[in-house]
């Protein structure tokens, strides 16, 4: 073989070599392969009516277990599903409900997230995360019937400055994941949260704050659900402090019915000791579903101490004191003084 044909081979495979290095180089990265993981959380209690002074009873239970199946795709796709186990009024068992069915688009590069199906509203979450103590029972409004946790809708999630401003929207049905579609008639609901001064606390509830929450809709047959709220928040690594007042109106449309305009304050409180696992906790709640009307209001007083046993693991004992405007009913007298022992476990 000729020195000239040698040197044309080399040069053939030399220019095939970069053509495919250049083709590999061009070609766009696989996309990362679909996570799915699973996650839990269940709240488990012993409690003893402290004012029952017929019975006393006192039990064991299992108040609350979810299941959190969350799957995260390429493209800024997210979907999840929560199962919510729970025990309903009026029935010794416990059983299985959907808490949370969505999906999830974040565009690339994007601070809004949109997301589609059964979600969360733009509150309870949000301030459930700022008291940290789900595990002790639901927050004011919640509690009151006035705002579920979950519902039927389309929102967007959005925050900007590394949570500096942090703000949730959405259309829902209005009658809350456990009360079904409803009918025509829908819910808007919105809520922001601007962090005026940081802290050691980078997270979204973290920090001086001021949130605002407003929600006007139409409950199933017609009438008005209305709802605005302000709270002033302030968190730490060691120090939780927050305040909140809420205005409600109500009414349907049987004019027999006459409307019903509330308020609900809340204000609590946690102190973690440094260097220490424990950390000290308050709660004091006001309700008055009417506020044209007197001797109405309820008054919830919560105390008590948690330990940190593990990073999975937290106990919790504390008194829930339940104090009436009106002379209480011998029932309410019987469970309004309650003295708890609970525990939060993950996995």
């Amino acid at each position: 073989m000729h020195v000239r044909q040698l040197l044309s081979i080399a040069a053939a495979v030399a220019a095939s070599t970069t053509l495919v290095c250049a083709a590999q180089a061009q070609a766009p990265a696989p996309a990362p392969a679909p996570t799915v993981t699973v996650t839990g959380v269940a709240y488990v209690q012993y409690v003893y009516q402290l004012k029952d002074t017929a019975n006393h009873n006192n039990n064991f239970d299992v108040t609350r277990a979810y299941l959190n199946v969350i799957g995260r795709f390429s493209g800024g796709v997210t979907t999840r599903i929560t199962a919510d186990v729970n025990r309903p009024a009026g029935d010794n068992s416990l059983r299985y409900r959907l808490k949370y069915a969505y999906v999830a688009y974040t565009p690339q590069g994007s601070s809004l997230t949109y997301k589609l199906g059964q979600i969360h509203t733009p509150f309870i979450d949000w301030e459930e995360a700022l008291w940290d103590y789900r595990m002790q029972g639901q927050m004011a409004m919640e509690r009151g019937g006035y705002i579920s946790s979950s519902d039927f809708g389309l929102g967007v999630d959005g925050n900007w400055n590394a949570d500096r401003v942090n703000m949730q929207i959405g259309l829902y049905n209005g009658e809350s994941y456990s009360g079904g579609t409803g009918d025509q008639r829908k819910d808007l609901m919105g809520r922001i949260s601007v962090r005026v001064s940081p802290t050691d606390d980078a997270s979204r509830v973290g920090g001086l704050r001021i949130t605002a929450y407003g929600q006007y809709g139409k409950p199933t047959g017609g009438g008005d659900r209305n709802r605005l709220l302000g709270m002033v928040s302030y968190r730490t690594k060691q120090i939780t402090l927050a305040g909140e007042y809420a205005i409600t109106a109500d009414s349907v449309t049987a004019p027999a019915v006459p409307k019903l305009s509330g308020a609900v304050a809340s204000v609590f409180g946690v102190y973690h000791l440094q260097t220490s696992k424990i950390a000290l906790l308050a709660r004091v709640d006001l309700t008055d579903p009417n506020t044209d009307v007197g001797n109405n209001r309820l008054t919830r007083f919560i105390g008590g101490a948690s330990y940190q046993l593990s990073p999975n693991l937290r106990l919790l004992a504390d008194i829930d004191w339940l104090s009436y405007q009106a002379t209480p009913t011998p029932a309410q007298e019987a469970t309004r003084s309650q003295a708890y022992f609970q525990a939060q476990f993950t996995f």
